[in-house]
């Protein structure tokens, strides 16, 4: 999801609400610049550009991509302030560091059509999913008030984790987050609920399917089959979910169990209010059409294309995006606004999703280009370090690879390195390299739990919890939480799976 946009956003959601009308007016200067940029790229000298020599480029290209990862990353937590203000212009300094210097030395002609396949074929797919999936969800809300007992909460925690690869980490973690902070707001400790939460929801959950996080999202847009992620990553994802299910129920009833744990009932900040119910129950026909779509575009293959400014985009994905795109609309048209109101729901944390991506996959194309020319690039010391002779991979050095830096960097970016450190070729990773792939993924997905900034859903969860009283731990208290409980679990899961 996932992106990173939405773990920085830090306003509350109501305040976000009332800047609306300026994002939207901001959502229609960027149209009316991608309109101009496209037809731009009619042009027929840019259209047809001649390629660039990947194995000459040097590692100083990927200085962009690393400055705004690392953006990312320590502007919400060393300035906030000035982050969420000009986030967008951070964004375009890095793109620009990368572009213009591209340009003055290898020529427009080669550099316009690398950012227009990164527009076409990754990008706008990418925006259309996730922002299908938030506005779907955001149209989903759960009323009523449940107890917090461990037994509860752990079947909330099953329930979200399951959900999480159909509708999304973000989506499954927005929909189930409220209801899980009303049924135990009566309790003294409920800071774990929410860590767990986090864990299970927010992350692990989301390693089913490409619709589950952005990373395997990025990878069935570079060919990896919709069912490869079930079929290879189920066992994986059961471990890790059961295990950490069981530990947080022995966790809960520990707590739950200790004298003084319920505050008196005058305290009960939602006390009961009537029997459960879901608004917005129009969204989960939505919901399932875009399944559909996704499922559609990766098993129906016409042979058909459209040719557009050089890039060539086939049928099916056409389709796909403009569908989805299409069911985003009717979730907005067809779901009371009462039921976003009590969801909170605002647009600020996907237009900033949107100007961070924008940036992300502008800087990373000649990150890809370096990986994808192998040893002879100025990455081999990369590749030789993951592999344990020459072209054999190594699975546990993957999964660790890839998941500390998504732990600490973005995971959706993270995971198209290390998909295109290992071949970037995915029918060989699909088979040949399935363990591989596997390591990569698990890693991406499974990793970005262990701290606040490793995925999409991580800070809105903190954020929801403390406007809502819960007393989270900070950046490094929850970097120990994970440490304690996830790290001898994935040491676990490396051994047992990827080794």
């Amino acid at each position: 999801m996932p992106a990173r946009g939405l773990r920085a956003h830090t306003g509350s959601s109501r305040a976000a609400l009332r800047r609306c009308g300026q994002v939207m007016h901001g959502m229609r200067r960027a149209a009316t610049g991608t309109g101009a940029a496209l037809v731009w790229g009619l042009m027929p000298e840019y259209a047809h550009a001649e390629g660039v020599e990947a194995a000459t480029l040097s590692a100083s290209w990927a200085l962009p991509f690393a400055g705004l990862l690392l953006s990312i990353a320590l502007f919400p937590m060393l300035a906030p302030a000035f982050w969420h203000h000009h986030f967008g212009k951070i964004t375009a300094a890095w793109s620009l560091a990368f572009a213009l210097p591209f340009a003055a030395l290898h020529g427009i002609g080669a550099t316009w059509p690398m950012l227009l396949h990164a527009l076409i074929d990754e990008y706008l797919p990418f925006i259309a999913l996730v922002g299908a999936l938030y506005t779907i969800a955001g149209g989903i809300s759960v009323y009523g008030n449940l107890h917090g007992s461990p037994r509860t909460n752990t079947a909330i925690l099953a329930l979200g984790t399951l959900l999480a690869s159909v509708m999304g980490t973000t989506g499954a973690a927005m929909l189930l987050i409220r209801p899980l902070l009303r049924a135990n707001d009566n309790r003294r400790h409920n800071a774990h609920v929410v860590v767990f939460f986090i864990f299970l929801v927010a992350n692990a959950g989301g390693l089913l399917t490409p619709l589950g996080d952005p990373p395997l999202f990025l990878g069935f847009l570079n060919g990896v089959g919709f069912f490869w992620t079930a079929q290879n990553l189920a066992l994986p994802m059961l471990f890790v979910c059961g295990v950490l299910l069981t530990m947080f129920y022995a966790l809960d009833r520990w707590l739950f169990t200790r004298a003084g744990e319920a505050r008196a009932a005058f305290l009960d900040a939602t006390p009961d209010t009537g029997p459960l119910g879901i608004g917005g129950k129009i969204n989960f026909v939505l919901l399932a059409l875009a399944v559909a779509l996704v499922l559609m575009s990766g098993v129906w293959n016409p042979g058909l294309s459209l040719a557009f400014a050089g890039a060539h985009v086939e049928l099916q994905n056409l389709l796909r995006d403009a569908g989805l795109v299409a069911l985003a609309l009717a979730s907005l048209a067809f779901t009371p606004r009462t039921v976003r109101a009590a969801n909170d729901f605002s647009w600020a944390p996907i237009v900033e999703v949107a100007k961070l991506f924008a940036g992300i996959f502008a800087t990373i194309t000649p990150v890809i280009l370096i990986l994808r020319a192998g040893e002879a690039g100025a990455f081999a010391h990369l590749i030789r370090l993951v592999n344990t002779t020459p072209g054999q991979t190594d699975g546990v050095a993957y999964f660790w690879a890839t998941g500390l830096l998504s732990s600490f960097l973005d995971n959706a970016p993270t995971y198209l390195v290390f998909f295109n450190l290992a071949g970037g070729d995915a029918p060989t990773l699909m088979t040949a390299g399935a363990k591989t792939l596997a390591a990569i993924s698990a890693g991406a997905v499974l990793m970005g739990a262990m701290t606040y900034i490793g995925n999409a859903p991580n800070f809105m969860v903190k954020a929801i919890a403390e406007s809502r009283g819960v007393r989270m731990p900070g950046f490094f208290g929850y970097l120990g939480w994970s440490c304690v409980i996830l790290v001898p679990v994935f040491l676990a899961t490396a051994w047992v799976f990827f080794a």
